[in-house]
């Protein structure tokens, strides 16, 4: 079999990554902590944020075991009348950082609709992470710290409290997320000019 040219072989793996929780928990601030580390931090004078209406997506190049990798990452909106629209795009990803605010009961208590929907939608093989958002708010908690463990663990998923205001565990938490995709290799595509995000299910990086 021929092997990959050199064009083919610079074109870096693409995969795609939800974001998913209810609204207002910080799932636009820590895509932006995360993929614009020299931007202001949230919650300080220079940011203000909506909620994000629709959907929204933000890339971020990086290296993995001497692999360049592109990381598609989309901002779901968490309002219920967007529900519809926001599981629409959870076909076809390979990773989902499902989050919540350790300072809004209800927005833990979503986790396990958001779960289901992500199993429903994507499959239940998909690589999950849960994120404790907020953790720089310890005097507004009302979530303590163990269940989001617990619940973490009943699920097999791994488990991380983090701050976007504070940048606390934002970068490792992706970090794991993209090792175990990328161990998994399965549904990455290499990118290309033009790409079918219905398609990623059908299509893996090691069919060469």
């Amino acid at each position: 079999m021929a092997g990959l040219g050199p064009a083919a072989e610079a074109r870096p793996l693409l995969v795609k990554i939800v974001m998913a929780g209810e609204s207002c928990v910080g799932k636009s601030s820590i895509v932006r902590r995360y993929t614009e580390p020299g931007s202001p931090p949230a919650g300080s004078p220079a940011t203000s944020y909506m909620a994000t209406i629709g959907i929204d997506f933000k890339v971020k190049p990086i290296m993995f075991n001497d692999t360049r990798v592109k990381l598609q990452i989309w901002d779901t909106a968490g309002q219920e009348q967007f529900h519809t629209l926001s599981t629409s795009y959870f076909r076809g990803a390979q990773g989902f950082v499902l989050v919540y605010d350790i300072t809004n009961l209800k927005s833990f208590q979503s986790i396990t609709i958001w779960i289901n929907d992500i199993y429903e939608k994507a499959g239940d093989e998909v690589d999950v992470i849960l994120l404790g958002n907020k953790c720089d708010k310890e005097s507004e908690r009302v979530v303590p710290k163990q269940k989001g463990e617990k619940l973490a663990w009943e699920y097999g998923m791994p488990f991380f409290e983090t701050s976007a205001k504070e940048n606390v565990n934002i970068e490792h938490a992706f970090s794991v997320l993209t090792k175990e995709i990328l161990e998994k290799k399965s549904g990455v595509l290499h990118d290309l000019d033009v790409v079918s995000l219905s398609e990623t299910k059908k299509r893996t990086c090691c069919a060469f």
